[in-house]
């Protein structure tokens, strides 16, 4: 399957944020689903099925992000989920997904800051593709 035929959600309650993903999705070759919030991402995943979600860590709550990972798990445990977000470098607080700990409750595959520059968040998505 070609990346032409892969479908990435994004949720996220920050349109700049949408746009910016949703116009580098989009160059490279990819379909984007772009939601601004938890409820409409949760309405759209019990009806449709992404290849690949991406979902902010606060949005309508403050745990929105671990609620639609977990919540996309159960639907489809074969989507690669990342959670993007600022939440570090607002509060200090850091989520390890290697502890055991930590994966016994956030349900992604990769968590990543905000920030971060375009090519390695495209070759995460690769990488979680494969």
């Amino acid at each position: 399957m070609n990346k032409l035929n892969k479908k990435i959600l994004i949720v996220d309650d920050d349109p700049d944020c949408l746009f910016q993903l949703d116009l580098l999705l989009i160059n490279n070759g990819y379909q984007s689903v772009t939601i601004g919030s938890q409820a409409a991402a949760i309405d759209w995943l019990e009806k449709n099925k992404p290849d690949l979600a991406i979902f902010d860590l606060m949005m309508d709550r403050e745990d929105s992000g671990f609620i639609l990972s977990r919540l996309s798990k159960k639907y489809y445990p074969d989507v690669p989920v990342i959670i993007l977000t600022a939440v570090t470098p607002e509060t200090g607080i850091r989520f390890d997904l290697r502890s055991q700990e930590s994966q016994s409750w956030i349900k992604a595959d990769r968590y990543l800051e905000k920030g971060l520059n375009q090519e390695a968040l495209l070759n995460h998505i690769k990488q979680l593709l494969k």
